[in-house]
């Protein structure tokens, strides 16, 4: 690796900032149906494609110098529809994550409190691997879960 650690924590937060947190512009699908959201610095790249809404599966990939060097995978999915809406669910996830990357991390235990409503992020692990899970209760009813899992890319 031509990049430290750091430098790849900082990007990641930059990316994830910038993107889905930060209501970045959609670029064309890369695969059919797919949502697609880019963001690039320097010799970094970044790419979160996803599929669906309220159910939803995704992967993003930071390439490093045009070589995919770190990925992650995700499926996330609202348990209680009744309760609570893909739009406030994202809404939710957007206000716990931007305090989150204002600290200069994407992992680590979090949580954040708006309202009744509580988003929990917890991890195993560290950028070179990792498996976690993100969550929302809405008046201590568990109403959305992800689950994700990734690192370093190694050829």
């Amino acid at each position: 690796m031509d990049f430290s650690i750091d430098q790849l924590i900082a990007f990641i937060v930059r990316a994830k900032a910038a993107t889905y947190i930060g209501s970045g512009e959609h670029i064309a699908s890369c695969r059919t149906g797919s949502h697609d959201l880019q963001f690039h610095k320097g010799d970094f790249a970044y790419l979160d494609s996803y599929f669906g809404g309220s159910d939803f599966i995704g992967e993003e990939v930071v390439y490093h110098a045009d070589q995919p060097v770190w990925a992650m995978n995700y499926y996330g999915r609202i348990l209680e529809p009744t309760r609570i809406t893909a739009a406030e669910t994202g809404q939710i996830i957007k206000a716990g994550l931007s305090t989150l990357y204002q600290q200069g991390r994407f992992l680590g235990g979090w949580e954040h409190t708006v309202g009744n409503d509580r988003y929990f992020d917890t991890n195993d692990g560290d950028v070179i691997a990792f498996t976690g899970k993100e969550w929302i209760t809405r008046d201590n009813v568990k109403v959305y879960e992800l689950v994700y899992h990734g690192g370093l890319i190694k050829n």
